[in-house]
C-alpha cells in the first residue's frame, strides 16, 4: 500500500492554506483542496503528434479519412463531430462538484468558487466561466458596513466595481459527491463561513434525484465579542455565457411562493431561445431573522459600480417590483438575491439560497422529437415550475442529506478502508449527473422495439420498468459523445446495478430492443474504408446515438469502426444481463432479455471459425481497445466468451431451458479446453496467438471474464472456467510487471507491458492507462482475496488524477507515464463500484480466500 505517502500527497494540495479554521460540518473523508493551491504538472491532450512513426503509418488512412470526415461535418453540416481530434479539450484544472440530478442538465461549481461548466442542452457541454455568477458577503456593524468582498479568487477585467480577489490562502474546498463545503476564513474579521453545496443525488429514488436543482447552505461563525449583521448576495447571469445570451428577448422577474407555512423568494431569469428555452430561478428561504431582498435585472458589464454601492449601503438590495423589459440584441443580464441575518457575539447563523433550471421539453441536434424530462412527471411539462422547485428544493434539502448521510456513513465509518478509496468512491459518481446525462419520459403508446421482436419472441412493446422509470442515457464522455457506449458501459455499470438498478434495468431493454433492429443506411467507416450498414439486425450496438442527432431512433453514431463484427458488445450484453438478474432478482427482466441473449450468441457464434468453442478476433482492433489489434483467440475476448457462455448456461438452468443447457455446456467444456491450451503460457494469458512481437505481451484486462463471473456469483463449485491457480497466477503477474514494474507502481496499471518489464508500445493504446480499467482489475485482485494488491492497484489512479494532475470531476479515459492524457470526464471509471461490490461480496463470504 502507499498509505506512507498517503498523508504528504494529500498535505500537498493544503500545503497553503494560512489558516486553522476547520468550519462547520465539514466531513472527514474527501478531496480538499486549498483554494491557494497550483498543479505543477500542467499535461496536455493527446494529439497525432504524440503518435509513434509505425503507428502513424499505420492509421495513415484513417487520419485522411477522418480529416475529410471532420470537414465535411463541422463546416458544411455545421454540426459538433461525435469525437474531435482537432479540437481536444485542454485541461482546466478548476473543477468541482457537479450540481443538479439526472437527467435534468448539470452546472458545475469549480473549486475556486467560478461556475466553470454547463450542460442544459441535452449532452453538448459549453466551458465558460460566467464571471458574474458569484457569492459576495458584506459584514455590518452598528449600520456601517465593514467588509464587503465578493467570495472569489479571481481578479477579472470586468465588473472592476466589485472588491474580487479573495486571498486563497484563507479558504479551502472539501468534496465528497453529491456534497461540497468551501470554507472561508475571513481575514482580519474573526468571521468563518462555510458553503455547503447538495445536491439531490439519492440512492434507490427515483423521483427528487431527477431534480435540476441545488442548495447552498451557508453557515455563518462569528469568533467577535460583538454582533454582527451579515448579508449573503447571490449574483447570476440569465445565460451560462453562449452567443445566445446577447440575442436579445430574455428577461428576469422576481417570485414569492408560500406554502404549508414556508416561503422562499428570489428572481426567474427566463431564457428565451426558440429551442429548448428554459428559467433559470435564484432563490433564499425566508426564516425569522432573516432579511430577504433582490435585484431584478442588472447589466453584467462594464464596471456595476450601482449594484455593489446598492448593497454596501446598508446590506440589502433594492428590490423593485414588477419584471424586467426584455434584453435588446446584444445586451446582457443578470439578477441578484441577498439573505441578511444577525449574528450574536460568538454566535452562529444559517442562510439557504437555491439554484434551479427548467428545461422541461427538450429536443436533440435533429430537432425531429420532443421529450419531456423525468421531473416533469413531478412538476409539469409548462415550463413554470422554476418556483415550485425553488420552494422544494429549500424545504427538503435536510432530507435529501439525511438520506445521503445514512448511505454513506457505513464506508465513510469502515476504519479498514483507505481514506483515499472512500474520497474516490463517492466522487467519481460525479459522472452519472455530469455525464451529459439524460432522463425522459416514454410515451404511453410506445413500442420500443419498432414491431420487431427476436426469433424467439420475448421484448414486451414498453415494458412496465421503461413505463414507471422513463429512458437513461450518459456519455461515453464529454469529449466521446455517444449514449450509452455499451463497450465501456459494462465497467461503468456497477454503479447503476448497486445504486439506481431501474435505471440500469431501463437502458438494458432499451439496448436489447435496438439488437432487433436493423438500419441499412450505407456508411464509410474510418478505419477500414468500407461502407457497411448503420445497425445489424441481432448484434449489440455500440451506442445508441449521438445528442447532436436523435438518439435512441439513430444508434452507432460511432464512425471508427463497423462495429457489428466487434467481439465483444454481444458477450457484455449476456453478462450483464445475468449479473443484474443475480443483484435484483427481477425474474421478468431474466425473461423477457432471454431471447435476445440467445440471438446476440448466435450472432457471436460465427466468429468460432474453426470449431473448437472458442471465438477468434479477425486481426484488427475488433472490441473496446479500439486502436490495438487483435489476432486468432485472445485473453480478452477469449474470456469474455467463456464467462458468457457460462452464464448462458446458468440462465438456462434457472429457466428449465434444457436444449440451451445442451448446447453452451458443451461449447464450454470445448472452448476452455481450447481457451488454456492457445493462451496460457505458465504464468498468465497471452495477449493473443497471432505470433506476433506483441502476442506475449501481460494485457491488464485479461481476466475481465473471470471478473464479471465472481461478480455474479459464481464460483469455481458450478462450472470450472478459468483454474483458480491461472488466475490467481495472472493477477500476480499483472501486479508485479503491470502495476508495479510501471511508474514505480505508483500510477496503476499499464494496459500492457512486455514479459521483460517494459510497456508494450505496439499501439497507441497499449502504453496507456485506462483508470476505469485498473478499477475493475482493483475489484478482481479483491474478489480473489489480493486485498492489498486490489488497493494499491487502484491507488495509483486516484493519486494520479485527483492530486497530481488536477482532475477532480473530469477522470478522464487514459493517461501515458508521461506528458498527456485522453478523453476528460470519462464514463469508465464509475467501475470503483465494482470494487465495493467485491468489497461487499468478500464480506459476506462470496468471494474467494486468499
Amino acid at each position: 500500500m502507499m498509505e506512507a505517502d498517503e498523508a504528504s500527497t494529500s498535505a500537498a494540495l493544503m500545503k497553503k492554506f494560512a489558516s486553522t479554521t476547520k468550519g462547520v460540518g465539514v466531513p472527514e473523508f474527501g478531496w480538499r483542496i486549498c483554494l491557494a493551491h497550483e498543479f505543477r504538472e500542467k499535461r496536455k491532450p493527446f494529439q497525432a503528434s504524440n503518435v509513434s512513426l509505425s503507428n502513424i503509418v499505420q492509421h495513415l488512412g484513417l487520419g485522411v479519412r477522418y480529416l475529410k470526415w471532420w470537414y465535411r461535418k463541422t463546416q458544411v453540416e455545421k454540426k459538433a463531430p461525435f469525437i474531435d481530434m482537432i479540437n481536444s479539450l485542454p485541461l482546466r484544472q478548476i473543477y468541482g462538484a457537479p450540481l443538479g440530478g439526472f437527467g435534468g442538465g448539470t452546472i458545475t461549481k469549480g473549486w475556486r468558487g467560478e461556475f466553470c461548466r454547463w450542460q442544459l442542452k441535452p449532452g453538448m457541454y459549453h466551458y465558460k466561466t460566467v464571471i458574474a455568477d458569484q457569492f459576495t458577503v458584506c459584514l455590518r456593524r452598528g449600520g456601517q458596513t465593514l467588509y464587503q468582498q465578493v467570495l472569489s479568487v479571481e481578479r477579472p477585467h470586468t465588473l472592476q466595481g466589485w472588491n474580487w480577489g479573495f486571498c486563497g490562502s484563507y479558504a479551502f474546498y472539501h468534496a465528497l459527491y453529491p456534497r461540497a463545503w468551501t470554507v472561508y476564513d475571513l481575514p482580519g474579521q474573526n468571521v468563518t463561513l462555510t458553503c455547503r453545496q447538495v445536491s439531490p443525488i439519492i440512492p434507490h429514488d427515483y423521483q427528487d434525484s431527477s431534480l435540476p436543482a441545488g442548495v447552498f447552505i451557508w453557515e455563518i461563525e462569528n469568533r467577535n465579542d460583538f454582533a454582527l449583521e451579515v448579508t449573503i448576495m447571490f449574483t447570476m447571469r440569465n445565460g451560462i455565457g453562449t452567443k445566445d445570451d446577447k440575442k436579445g428577448g430574455h428577461w428576469n422577474e422576481p417570485f414569492h411562493l408560500e406554502k404549508e407555512g414556508e416561503m422562499v423568494s428570489g428572481v426567474l431569469l427566463h431564457h428565451c431561445t426558440h429551442i429548448n428555452p428554459y428559467t433559470m430561478a435564484i432563490a433564499a428561504r425566508a426564516q425569522p431573522g432573516r432579511h430577504l431582498s433582490h435585484q431584478t435585472a442588472f447589466s453584467p458589464t462594464g464596471t456595476c459600480r450601482a449594484l455593489w454601492t446598492d448593497l454596501i449601503t446598508d446590506g440589502q438590495l433594492d428590490s423593485p417590483a414588477g419584471p424586467s423589459p426584455p434584453t435588446q440584441k446584444g445586451d446582457k443580464t443578470a439578477a441578484a438575491v441577498a439573505a441578511r441575518c444577525t449574528l450574536p457575539a460568538l454566535g452562529q447563523n444559517t442562510l439557504e439560497f437555491s439554484l434551479v433550471w427548467d428545461m422541461p421539453r427538450i429536443h436533440f441536434g435533429s430537432e425531429e422529437r420532443e421529450h419531456l424530462r423525468r421531473y416533469t412527471r413531478f412538476f409539469g411539462s409548462s415550463g413554470n415550475a422554476a418556483p415550485e422547485l425553488s420552494h422544494y428544493t429549500l424545504t427538503h434539502y435536510r432530507d435529501w442529506e439525511r438520506k445521503i448521510e445514512d448511505w454513506q456513513r457505513p464506508i465513510l465509518e469502515n476504519r479498514s478502508l483507505p481514506a483515499w478509496y472512500k474520497s474516490a468512491l463517492f466522487n467519481e459518481l460525479y459522472f452519472l449527473s455530469d455525464g451529459g446525462t439524460v432522463w425522459v419520459e416514454v410515451p404511453s403508446d410506445a413500442d420500443i422495439t419498432g414491431g420487431l421482436r427476436s426469433e424467439q419472441g420475448g421484448l414486451p412493446t414498453l415494458p412496465p420498468v421503461l413505463r414507471e422509470f422513463g429512458r437513461f442515457a450518459y456519455l461515453e464522455g464529454q469529449e466521446y459523445r455517444m449514449y450509452n457506449t455499451y463497450d465501456v458501459h459494462f465497467y461503468a455499470s456497477f454503479a447503476l446495478i448497486m445504486l439506481w438498478p431501474k435505471l440500469e434495468l431501463s437502458l438494458q431493454y432499451d439496448v436489447a430492443a435496438s439488437v432487433v433492429k436493423e438500419d441499412c443506411t450505407q456508411r464509410l467507416h474510418l478505419m477500414s474504408g468500407r461502407v457497411s450498414k448503420a445497425k445489424t439486425r441481432n448484434v449489440v450496438p455500440h451506442d445508441i446515438g449521438d445528442p447532436d442527432d436523435e438518439p435512441w431512433e439513430k444508434v452507432n453514431a460511432y464512425l471508427i469502426h463497423d462495429t457489428a463484427d466487434w467481439k465483444d458488445l454481444n458477450l457484455k450484453f449476456v453478462l450483464q444481463v445475468y449479473r443484474d438478474y443475480h443483484l435484483t432478482h427481477d425474474h421478468t427482466y431474466l425473461t423477457d432479455l432471454w431471447p435476445v441473449c440467445q440471438a446476440v450468441m448466435e450472432s457471436e457464434l460465427k466468429f468460432d471459425t474453426d470449431g473448437d468453442g472458442l471465438i477468434e478476433n479477425s486481426g484488427y482492433a475488433d472490441q473496446t481497445y479500439d486502436g490495438w489489434t487483435v489476432t486468432g483467440p485472445s485473453a480478452y475476448c477469449g474470456g469474455l466468451w467463456l464467462a458468457s457462455v457460462c452464464v448462458m448456461c446458468k440462465m438456462a438452468q434457472i429457466l428449465k431451458d434444457d436444449a440451451v443447457y445442451q448446447k453452451y455446456i458443451d461449447v464450454l467444456e470445448r472452448g476452455t479446453a481450447s481457451f488454456e491450451k492457445i493462451l496460457w503460457n505458465g504464468k498468465y494469458y497471452n495477449y493473443d496467438n497471432s505470433g506476433k512481437s506483441y502476442s506475449n505481451s501481460v494485457m491488464s484486462d485479461q481476466c475481465a471474464g473471470h471478473w464479471f463471473l465472481r461478480a455474479s456469483g459464481i464460483g469455481d463449485e458450478e462450472f470450472q472456467v478459468f483454474p483458480k491457480s491461472n488466475i490467481h497466477s495472472a493477477l500476480k503477474t499483472i501486479f508485479d510487471l503491470n502495476v508495479m514494474s510501471f511508474a514505480n507502481g505508483t500510477m496503476g496499471a499499464v494496459n500492457g507491458m512486455r514479459p521483460e518489464g517494459v510497456p508494450d508500445t505496439s499501439s497507441v493504446q497499449s502504453d496507456e492507462v485506462w483508470i476505469g480499467v485498473v478499477y475493475g482489475l482493483a475489484a478482481t485482485m479483491i474478489h480473489e482475496g489480493l486485498v492489498e494488491e486490489g488497493f494499491h492497484t487502484a491507488e495509483g489512479c486516484y493519486r494520479t488524477v485527483w492530486e497530481r494532475l488536477g482532475m477532480a470531476f473530469q477522470t478522464p479515459e487514459a493517461y501515458c507515464e508521461k506528458n498527456v492524457f485522453r478523453s476528460l470526464a470519462y464514463m469508465r471509471p464509475l467501475s470503483i463500484w465494482a470494487m465495493q461490490l467485491a468489497l461487499e461480496r468478500r464480506e459476506a463470504g462470496e468471494s474467494a480466500t486468499p
